[in-house]
């Protein structure tokens, strides 16, 4: 059984790494985690006259240059001043040229939302009536192709290699100290460290192209690597390879002067060790919490510090689940992994599962916001997935830790059999070497006995001695002849002789490795605990690839906003008569505060106007809330902020009647919504007054 246990282990490894790729080739472009949820003119409009810039509202804050923002006429050429700017922290505009005619115009954006991915689309709106374009809509992409599918590679190696980095060293440090000697389990942490630092290096490289063109010669291009410095991913990445160099230093005393203290000595650098590797994985995995999703949106303050927990969770359970494995198939025999530090890590790995369940919960909320986002968003389906997983892993750990108590049990049995084995192998080479002793002092006797016949001169002691001369003769032939055969093996046969030792060091090499096999595997509940933790790592291994995918994934909150805001869009043309609506999605953050305000001005002209507002939850609901006002401003002019005071008509709908606009032009109208006592927000959007 055991000759098949490496085979096996090759095969599994296959598989998993074989699923662990296709999970990322399927996860295609990254998904944004910043949406378009709004903007004006809106989607497929058809207005009256050509509009004075163009607007788009973000789920989040996103950073652009000047080209992130273009609007192309028919005929594909530009026909904005190219500088976009911020008009209310998720919405941008970019001003037009004067005197568009009419005709159907594309908008097209490609964007970096503040959580580093890349957002691109392109949506047409037309002056007067539609027409023939000749811009491709569908064209738009980012974060794809082979620079998009070689960083998606490259996010996934720098996880798996912080979780084998962390849980390592800290299965080392917290549960088996002694294993700082053990020459696999320091392959696999400087391993770890390695391909975290190499793949934080692509990473950075390929940034620029990856948020850009995706052209795989930008990568090396050194003007748009200067770029990404001083962007808040490429500072992260920088931030990432100053404590991978701190890491190094901890490795180097983990497997220095660690291993080689004594124990009294070695718990005294436990506990410097263990602080300081606590914070420079604290450090690795805020790299992750400031760059990425964690950095915006709800509660961001209390999600970085979370993730930062759940990652080292992450990293203390499954790396120190790959350590352990590691230790079982490929320690050597004579340092076996002893069962108090299988029961440690047992404890560790739970207390790190209880960790993940309760940071697992909380990020779950804050990502979705509603039950129907686990099926109706992919967010919600992959998290969905994960948390199968780790219910499969905790499964397999709670035999795991039957395998350990049954080990424990166990131990000295084991133990009193192989020393029982260990004595009689050694009793039997005492029995060889009595026998051998016996036959030396036999011939000794016999020989003293034949002096002793020659002395006596009798007949019997002559024949003695006659024996005695014959044996003698005897071995002076053969101790001739032996070195003869020593002379001539020395002078025409020294190769073969060398070839021979040769041969016989590496047979003596195959016996004692089978030895040190049997002796591994000699417990039947140790090689049970081996197969539980492949199991284990193998699921694990997948675990991770759609963790990967998960944090490249829109989230269920902005996916609902964006279909909630699309919908509202589709359903609110705005008339013939040049009536206005603006659509603004807005999010409190306290009970029943997230939502979409709709505003209608009719007819958008110079005088009196009316003006409906509605309130409605992402499901297209109406519902009340406590406070709504509404002000307009024309800073161009310098007017304003005039308020406007709506009357409650009935659930979700304020209305107000001749609401005086003094002059045409664009118009900003502002939104406040406070949703409780201590909840509100103020929305922005520009609207254009004929």
């Amino acid at each position: 059984m055991t000759q098949t246990i490496a085979p096996r282990v090759r095969t599994l490894v296959l598989l998993l790494l074989a699923a662990a790729c296709a999970l990322l080739a399927s996860a295609g472009q990254a998904s944004a985690h910043a949406a378009l949820t709004g903007s004006d003119p809106r989607q497929g409009a058809v207005v009256d006259k050509a509009p004075a810039q163009v607007s788009l509202t973000f789920s989040e804050s996103v950073s652009m240059d000047d080209d992130s923002l273009r609007v192309l006429d028919p005929k594909g050429r530009r026909v904005d001043d190219g500088r976009p700017s911020g008009t209310g922290g998720t919405t941008y505009s970019v001003k037009l040229h004067a005197g568009l005619p009419d005709g159907t115009y594309t908008v097209t954006y490609q964007v970096v939302s503040a959580d580093s991915h890349p957002v691109a689309g392109a949506y047409t709106f037309s002056v007067g009536a539609p027409s023939e374009t000749s811009v491709s809509v569908s064209a738009q992409a980012a974060g794809g192709g082979f620079v998009g599918g070689l960083y998606g590679v490259g996010r996934y190696v720098s996880y798996a290699a912080f979780v084998v980095l962390v849980g390592g060293a800290a299965f080392v440090l917290a549960c088996w100290p002694r294993g700082s000697g053990v020459r696999a389990v320091q392959r696999l942490v400087v391993s770890g460290w390695l391909a975290l630092t190499a793949a934080t290096l692509l990473l950075l490289l390929l940034r620029g192209s990856y948020t850009g063109s995706g052209k795989l010669a930008d990568v090396f291009d050194l003007s748009l690597l200067g770029e990404v410095l001083q962007t808040k991913s490429g500072a992260a990445l920088v931030s990432r390879l100053l404590l991978l160099a701190a890491a190094a230093l901890f490795i180097a005393v983990l497997f220095g002067a660690y291993d080689k203290r004594e124990d009294e000595e070695r718990r005294d650098l436990t506990f410097g060790l263990a602080v300081g590797g606590s914070v420079v994985a604290a450090g690795l995995a805020a790299t992750w919490a400031m760059s990425e999703h964690a950095s915006v949106g709800l509660q961001a303050g209390l999600a970085m510090p979370v993730d930062v927990v759940h990652l080292i969770a992450v990293a203390t359970w499954l790396g120190g689940l790959t350590a352990l494995l590691v230790a079982l198939y490929r320690g050597p025999a004579q340092t076996p992994v002893p069962t108090v530090a299988v029961r440690r890590f047992s404890r560790v790995a739970f207390g790190s599962v209880v960790a993940l369940v309760a940071t697992g919960t909380y990020q779950s909320w804050r990502q979705l916001g509603s039950w129907t986002a686990f099926t109706d968003t992919r967010y919600g389906q992959l998290l969905l997935v994960k948390i199968g997983l780790v219910a499969v892993l905790v499964g397999i750990a709670y035999f795991s830790r039957r395998w350990t108590a049954q080990l424990a049990e166990t131990v000295p049995a084991v133990a009193g059999q192989r020393q029982k084995e260990r004595v009689a192998a050694s009793g039997g080479h005492r029995d060889d070497e009595a026998n051998a002793a016996g036959k030396t002092t036999t011939a000794g006797k016999a020989t003293a006995a034949g002096k002793a016949g020659a002395a006596g001169k009798t007949t019997t002691a002559g024949k003695a001695g006659a024996a005695g001369k014959a044996t003698a003769a005897g071995e002076a032939k053969a101790a001739g002849k032996t070195k003869a055969a020593g002379k001539a093996s020395g002078t025409g046969k020294g190769s073969d002789g060398s070839q021979r030792a040769a041969q016989l060091a590496r047979q003596r090499a195959a016996v004692d490795a089978a030895r040190q096999k049997r002796q591994r595997d000699a417990d039947p509940h140790r090689f049970g605990l081996r197969r539980s933790v492949l199991a284990e790592a193998g699921v694990a291994v997948v675990l991770l690839a759609v963790t990967t995918v998960l944090t490249q994934t829109e989230p269920g909150r902005t996916e609902e906003d964006a279909k909630a805001a699309g919908a509202a869009s589709a359903t609110s043309a705005a008339p013939a008569t040049g009536a206005v609506t603006l659509d603004m999605p807005f999010d409190t953050g306290g009970q029943n505060g997230k939502g979409v305000v709709r505003v209608e001005l009719d007819p958008a002209r110079v005088g009196a106007n009316d003006l409906h507002l509605y309130v409605e939850r992402p499901d297209g609901t109406a519902f009340d809330i406590p406070e709504v006002k509404v002000a307009l401003t024309q800073k161009a002019k310098d007017i304003g902020p005039l308020p406007v005071a709506p009357d409650h008509i009935t659930t979700g709908h304020w209305s107000a009647d001749g609401v005086q606009i003094p002059m045409a032009g664009d118009w900003e109208v502002a939104v406040t919504v406070r949703t409780s006592d201590i909840d509100q927000v103020t929305l922005t959007k520009n609207a254009q007054i004929g």
